[in-house]
């Protein structure tokens, strides 16, 4: 695939996600677009995997291009970057009391900050967001009134 084509495809992933949930995430565009197994996320998101980069079916250049585009699209359509951390899924209490412990996770081998942090913004349309929230309220009233 050349690079204009996997533009398109970065683009109206973001586009998609932002039309389904108003928020559109670097995760969630890699998996559309084929370069994230939903089963290696998974696993990430389990603690089997150390890193979400080794799983990644790009190279790092490739994969650098695509994270570009991400924020090149959020800039364009006015998308508010929104840092979500990320910790591990499936983490139980220890004997069953207290609070659960919480295990960040790591997307690049590196652990640079600047490269996480990238990772785990969110790009929220704030546009989108009022509108749905404005469908689900006349969804919840027809739902009462019914």
């Amino acid at each position: 695939m050349d690079d204009k084509e996997l533009i398109g495809k970065i683009h109206s992933a973001m586009y998609h996600q932002c039309q389904h949930r108003g928020y559109a995430t670097p995760v969630d565009v890699l998996m559309d677009i084929g370069v994230l197994p939903k089963k290696e996320y998974e696993d990430w998101r389990f603690g089997r995997v150390p890193y979400l980069e080794s799983v990644y079916l790009v190279n790092l250049r490739k994969l650098s291009f695509i994270m570009h585009q991400m924020r090149v699209y959020a800039r364009k359509s006015e998308l508010k970057p929104s840092f979500c951390y990320y910790k591990q899924w499936g983490v139980k209490k220890k004997n069953g009391q207290g609070h659960k412990p919480v295990l960040p996770l790591r997307f690049s081998k590196s652990g640079n900050p600047e490269i996480e942090k990238w990772y785990a913004t969110h790009f929220v349309d704030m546009k989108r967001i009022t509108q749905l929230k404005e469908q689900a309220e006349k969804e919840n009233i027809t739902k009462i009134g019914c």
